[in-house]
């Protein structure tokens, strides 16, 4: 008994020991180095090339256009919320799909649900406005450079002036000061050309049509002293308020600009005019000591040291523009985030959001990065959603249940287009691995009971509705498909299952036996889940080129999506730790993506296949 006393005492001391010293150590510096932000000595000369600033529901991009300053002003809730065209029709159901898919009538489809997306202007994320200041006076820029570290862009003048600006983590204001610029630097409003054409530009960033097709009235514009105010009215009694407010003194201009919104029904807040009364009232100085020490805990999270150090680089910006574009209560991430298009046109795919590789891979930094609260927003949209979802799949497939439409607007409604992907089968299959991976980073039990297993629990409930079984047994859906194989036409379906579709229904299933098992006191679910399991098919393999996309399609052309491997990543249901079967199908189909070679890919093609390339060891 004595011994076990001091052994216990021994063991103290040396925690005690331990600690102190682990108190002494000096904590590693997570902050991005000066070399990871991004520095040149021009300003951009269009809005997607601008330099980003964002806190989530605000966004600014700074750039310059016809010789002026230009700030592209965003907040993330800004919607035409119209109902999309054809929806409420006694057709819009997959039945109906199915049975001209038969026919061969395909066009009648897509011309029922396809064109309205391409034909009508909204449902639309729309832009906030512009402010721009005439600069001509300050000679020629020497830099522009956006620090990471503290989220603020420096533009710098060789004659000595200096811009700062940020849009602040800790209000939802965003700011701007000039220093040694004399005269005083007035910002001007720009609307967005609801009623003109005068800021309408062609480019390359796919936009839509001009907004004038909107046929929103024209903004009231007002100016009173050092303060602008811009109130638009937009579809159906949704309105916003932009308001710039700005103070001189000697050659220093300091301002701040804000933008508020209201949809009927909702409490109205406070709006803009009166964000930025406070704001400046607050000065800028304490309020950018507020947002760096914001962003300084935001770093605090990770870090990460390569040896390559334009991929070390890569992880900043990405991690930076994943802190700008997600929390304050803020939307889940759209197309374009807080920065929608500021070219007089619709924003590119209309800013919606695709819940497929784009809400998706937005959010997976959220896990490897410790920012699990930053993925918290999209988890609460989907959660408050979801009577919405489950309406959809009551008319659209006929079944209880869940799944979500592929193409939503900001308040979860189906928005139409391609509808092999905008109301695809497996979509809801897809975002439950956010609720599980929730669920693993946190180890959150009441949430794993409460939403996690729901949410899979329901999506498996549709599957199981939803399948046909074969004269064998064997599962498969109506018709699947492989996100854009064969792009929109008839052949982008297919009655054998893809191995897309597959992979997220085994990832269901196979997830929702997991869960029931570790919450307990469910053994029957479990057992039906692990039954339904067993019914759907194993993956569809070439014997020389690994993982099809379907039965008879093997890859041997080169495309922009890997959806065929989306059993070994993202879902981890093959994997190199479960022996040589598995590895085998990994290196037969990740050697056929390398021969067959890059020609169709996207950027995010290659972010994809290096993740792939890393979950198989290959670095």
């Amino acid at each position: 008994m004595k011994y076990r006393k001091r052994q216990i005492a021994g063991c103290l001391i040396f925690l005690t020991i331990i600690s102190f010293l682990s108190s002494c150590m000096k904590k590693p510096d997570m902050l991005p180095g000066p070399g990871s932000g991004l520095k040149f000595n021009s300003l951009a000369g269009t809005w997607d090339e601008a330099m980003p600033l964002g806190n989530g529901m605000l966004g600014e991009l700074v750039w310059e256009k016809q010789g002026r300053l230009r700030f592209s002003l965003d907040r993330a809730d800004l919607w035409d919320l119209r109902p999309m065209e054809n929806i409420d029709s006694p057709d819009w159901k997959f039945s109906w799909v199915k049975e001209q898919w038969e026919k061969n009538n395909y066009k009648i489809v897509q011309d029922m649900f396809d064109a309205p997306y391409d034909r009508n202007p909204a449902p639309s994320k729309i832009p906030g406005g512009a402010m721009e200041f005439d600069i001509s006076s300050l000679g020629e820029i020497s830099s522009v450079e956006l620090t990471l570290r503290n989220a603020l862009c420096t533009v710098r003048w060789k004659n000595g002036a200096t811009l700062q600006t940020f849009v602040s983590a800790t209000a939802p204001v965003g700011w701007f000061r000039f220093s040694n610029a004399a005269p005083e630097m007035v910002p001007e409003f720009i609307a967005p050309a609801y009623n003109s054409v005068q800021d309408s530009v062609s480019d390359d960033s796919h936009s839509g049509q001009d907004l004038r097709r909107l046929g929103y009235p024209a903004g009231q514009l007002s100016r009173k002293d050092n303060t602008v105010t811009y109130d638009q009215e937009g579809w159906g009694g949704f309105r916003y308020q932009v308001n710039i407010r700005w103070e001189s003194e000697g050659n220093v201009t300091t301002g701040c600009w804000s933008i508020s919104s209201h949809y009927p029904g909702q409490d109205e807040g406070e709006k803009a005019d009166e964000q930025t009364l406070s704001a400046l009232n607050t000065g800028f100085k304490k309020e950018f000591k507020d947002h760096a020490k914001r962003w300084e805990e935001y770093w605090s999270k990770s870090g990460i040291s390569l040896p390559d150090s334009v991929l070390q680089r890569q992880w900043y910006l990405e991690i930076y523009k994943f802190g700008s574009a997600t929390g304050n209560s803020a939307p889940p991430i759209s197309l374009q985030a807080v920065w929608t298009a500021d070219n007089g046109k619709l924003p590119p795919w209309k800013g919606d959001f695709h819940h497929d590789l784009n809400t998706e891979l937005s959010y997976w930094p959220s896990y490897s990065s410790n920012h699990v609260d930053r993925e918290t927003g999209f988890i609460r949209w989907m959660e408050k959603n979801k009577p919405e979802f489950e309406k959809y799949t009551n008319q659209y497939f006929g079944t209880k249940g869940l799944n979500v439409p592929g193409v939503t607007t900001l308040t979860g409604q189906p928005m139409g287009g391609w509808i092999q992907y905008s109301f695809g089968p497996t979509i809801a299959a897809w975002l439950g691995q956010h609720f599980y991976l929730h669920w693993r980073y946190t180890m959150d039990r009441d949430f794993l009971e409460k939403e996690a297993y729901p949410w899979i629990r329901e999506v498996a409930e549709y599957l199981d509705k939803i399948s046909i079984k074969d004269s064998a047994g064997v599962r498969r859906l109506p018709l699947s498909s492989s996100p854009e194989i064969n792009n929109n036409s008839r052949d982008a379906w297919f009655s054998d299952i893809t191995n897309f579709d597959l992979g997220l229904i085994r990832f269901t299933y196979e997830k929702a036996a997991e869960l029931a098992g570790i919450l307990g006191g469910k053994p029957r679910e479990q057992k039906r889940w692990k039954t339904i399991l067993s019914e759907w098919p194993y993956y569809d393999l070439d014997s020389s080129s690994g993982l099809t996309f379907v039965k008879g399609l093997p890859y041997r052309e080169s495309h922009r999506h890997f959806s065929h491997l989306i059993a070994f990543h993202p879902l981890g249901l093959i994997d190199m730790s479960k022996g040589e079967k598995d590895q085998q199908i990994i290196k037969s189909t990740i050697s056929t993506l390398d021969s067959v070679g890059p020609d169709w890919w996207c950027g995010y093609s290659y972010s994809w296949l290096g993740n792939i390339k890393a979950r198989a060891f290959d670095g």
